[in-house]
């Protein structure tokens, strides 16, 4: 096996580098701006990783904000003064003027922003995951591809600009492994388990509570389900735990590399299901079946301290708590954000590689490819075709955990042919008011 990568992979990968292999489309940005022109972009989710996003595009025109903290809105706004601020981010991107938006909010929220921006032909970066549930990241998907190409998405997995993440996939997709039959990822965080949480009496006065819980079923106000992902996401109501988090990050490298859609099976198993939340350690799998150019694959998942079996003790990287083992028929290779060991099993005559010609391109930067994308019509890496499959695929795994049963998983009709019991997971219900597809 030696499989050239696909002129799609490079133009791709070109176009986010910004050798503009596909040119600027006229007016592709709202009222017809080159592209050095400026955006004018909403901000929604201004705090921790909203802020840093923040930072990443500010050199363009920042001309609304929003979130739920009153002061973390203001100190926000004290750095674009002419933005206009908001609380409801459903009145936020109504705002006239606008040519995109950056999500960062809570997990539970993130499929609701993306719909409702790409509806009204927005572009969007959003941070991982793209969606709490199956549906939603079924819907997020489609609501990109309606548009036809006309805007430009990117999820927030910031390492798939990384110069590793591309010699990772070359070497998969050149043959450096051969044919490749499995591969195995995981992440050793941990959450917690136990119930949702007891009401603490009052929200602050400068925390909307009710839009924090947006779409969620009502809870009553207690400060620890904020602080961060790790805080809200062991929650049903709130997060996926690592599979959705870690996960989007993790699994992104064998999906890329292996070229991965929708599943065929999946089957997972964990600690004792718990209807508030996530399980403290999740081992799933999928089969995938073969494309054009790799036999059929399985991809396994674990975290929350389970393994993969390393093949060698100069494997093991015990410092590091992640990573994935690619194993092919002639080696194996395993990666992490910023490391990759190649083990053949024999020489390495049979791997050609690629040409400097045939190199995925440098990254800009994740945020950069984004911008570029937006303001000329090239396409990004992780667009919400790819990564809403990408999420899908993973948020399976959690169906199939809640129901302890291996689905057969019909992913034209979303739904697990043998398991009509699965229904009530991959979708949820919302609070009244709240609707997805708005």
């Amino acid at each position: 096996m030696n499989r050239p990568l696909k002129r799609r992979d490079v133009l791709k990968a070109g176009a986010a580098a910004g050798v503009g292999l596909f040119g600027l489309r006229p007016g592709f940005l709202a009222g017809g701006q080159a592209p050095n022109d400026k955006l004018n972009l909403a901000v929604i989710g201004v705090g921790g990783r909203g802020g840093a996003n923040l930072g990443a595009v500010k050199g363009e025109n920042i001309v609304a904000l929003c979130d739920v903290n009153k002061k973390t809105l203001e100190r926000a706004a004290s750095q674009f003064p002419g933005a206009k601020t908001y609380a409801d981010w459903r009145k936020c991107v109504d705002q006239k003027g606008l040519d995109g938006v950056v999500c960062s909010t809570t997990d539970h929220t993130h499929a609701f922003v993306n719909v409702w921006a790409l509806n009204r032909g927005l572009h969007v970066y959003c941070e991982k995951p793209l969606a709490n549930s199956v549906e939603e990241a079924r819907a997020v998907r489609e609501a990109y591809l309606k548009q036809g190409g006309k805007v430009a998405t990117q999820m927030g997995t910031q390492i798939h600009a990384s110069d590793n993440y591309r010699r990772m996939v070359e070497l998969v997709q050149r043959g450096a492994i051969g044919a490749p039959k499995e591969a195995h990822v995981w992440c050793s965080r941990a959450p917690e388990g136990g119930s949702y949480l007891p009401a603490a009496g009052s929200p602050p006065a400068d925390l909307d509570w009710d839009l924090w819980l947006g779409p969620s079923p009502e809870h009553p106000y207690n400060p620890k389900y904020l602080g961060g992902c790790l805080a809200w996401n062991r929650f049903w109501d709130f997060g996926s735990g690592q599979i959705g988090d870690m996960g989007s990050h993790m699994m992104d490298m064998a999906y890329w590399a292996l070229d991965l859609r929708f599943p065929t099976t999946c089957e997972a198993s964990g600690t004792p299901v718990n209807p508030d939340t996530l399980p403290q350690w999740l081992v799933a799998s999928w089969d995938h079946p073969a494309n054009d150019w790799r036999p059929a694959v399985k991809v396994h998942w674990y975290d929350g301290g389970k393994k993969p079996e390393m093949p060698r003790p100069e494997f093991s990287r015990d410092a590091l708590f992640k990573g994935v083992i690619f194993i092919g028929e002639k080696g194996r290779l395993v990666c992490d954000y910023g490391y990759r060991i190649l083990e053949p099993l024999g020489d390495l005559t049979y791997f050609k590689p690629p040409a400097p010609s045939e190199l995925i391109p440098p990254s800009p930067g994740h945020h950069q490819e984004w911008l570029i994308g937006c303001k000329t019509g090239e396409p990004t890496l992780c667009n919400f075709d790819y990564s809403g499959a990408l999420v899908e695929h993973n948020l399976l795994a959690l169906v199939a955990y809640r129901v302890g049963k291996k689905l057969e998983w019909d992913s034209k009709n979303l739904r697990a042919t043998n398991c009509p019991e699965a229904d009530q997971y991959i979708r949820k219900t919302y609070r009244k008011g709240w609707v997805l597809n708005g």
